[in-house]
């Protein structure tokens, strides 16, 4: 009878060990990948040196007529004398989704 209970005693504290241990691993991955993800981010504080300098746009004026006529400055066109026009900025072209 001693044996017995001493046998089953030993069995209940091994699956305990093995059921505490199955609970730190998964308490371990959880910290692991909560550590990744906070590391992945970058933090809400921004670094005012790191800021990004914008460039003002270089305005440029054309001829209606004669495209290839630019000039940093208005004026007139030197090929027909018409009124050189600011040029608009190129616009990036987007891509429709198809579903």
């Amino acid at each position: 009878m001693y044996w017995a209970c001493y046998s089953l005693m030993l069995i209940i504290h091994f699956l305990i060990f093995i059921s505490m241990k199955k609970v730190m691993l998964m308490a371990v991955a959880m910290l692991f990948s909560a550590a990744t993800v906070l590391a992945a981010h970058p933090t809400a504080v921004s670094d005012t040196t790191k800021s990004q300098k914008v460039k003002p746009t270089k305005v440029q004026y054309t001829c209606t007529m004669h495209p290839e006529v630019l000039s940093d400055k208005p004026g007139k066109c030197p090929k027909c004398g018409m009124t050189l026009v600011k040029k608009e900025p190129a616009k990036k072209k987007t891509e429709k989704m198809k579903m």
